[in-house]
């Protein structure tokens, strides 16, 4: 006894067989004509200055696009450059930044690359230390006519040390320094006035 299900499924697979077979030929006839078409369409666009061309029929659209069409842009804006010519501008940036960078360098930069040698070497300021007179009179740098000064220019000094006389009301007065150090100056000339508060010699500090 046969399956009524069988039989219906072998009536619907013998009808789906046949609708595909009559659709077949319909389906090969449009792939024909269609290829013939885009053939038609290519060797149009390959005569022709055109780059892409597109055709649209019912629910159908076709772009066809030559090789050059598809080839990447340069970017807009990009100037295209010789070959070598990025290393000229390099270079050209370097000396421009260079340029600029040398104004605010000022002239130490300028006297290191036009000699080529160091620059001087920046002496510190020395404090300079004055011992002064205590009153007006004369002065005498030494205590007596042919004998050596009290001080002179390069000996040291301490504090309490004479460093001179000076001659007031008939009274020999010994002037003691109040500095320690080298004694750079001699200001107060031997016999010569000098007024109270007057520097008498400089001194740095050792």
């Amino acid at each position: 006894m046969t399956d009524p299900r069988a039989e219906r499924a072998a009536e619907d697979g013998g009808a789906s067989s046949a609708a595909v077979a009559a659709a077949a030929p319909t389906d090969a006839a449009g792939d024909a004509s269609l290829l013939a078409l885009l053939d038609r369409l290519a060797g149009l666009l390959e005569r022709s200055d055109l780059t892409e061309l597109e055709v649209e029929s019912g629910g159908t659209g076709l772009i066809l696009r030559k090789p050059a069409a598809l080839a990447p842009l340069a970017p807009v804006g990009t100037p295209v450059q010789p070959a070598g010519s990025g290393q000229r501008s390099e270079a050209a940036a370097g000396t421009a930044r260079s340029s600029t960078g040398s104004s605010a360098i000022g002239p130490a930069s300028g006297g290191s690359s036009g000699s080529g040698g160091a620059a001087p070497p920046v002496t510190a300021a020395v404090s300079v230390l004055a011992v002064r007179a205590p009153l007006t009179g004369i002065f005498y740098a030494s205590p007596g006519p042919g004998s050596p000064p009290f001080v002179a220019v390069g000996r040291e000094v301490v504090v309490g040390q004479v460093i001179g006389l000076i001659e007031a009301m008939k009274l020999f007065n010994e002037i003691k320094s109040d500095q320690a150090g080298q004694v750079v100056r001699v200001i107060a000339e031997d016999g010569a006035l000098v007024k109270a508060k007057q520097p008498l010699i400089e001194v740095v500090p050792l």
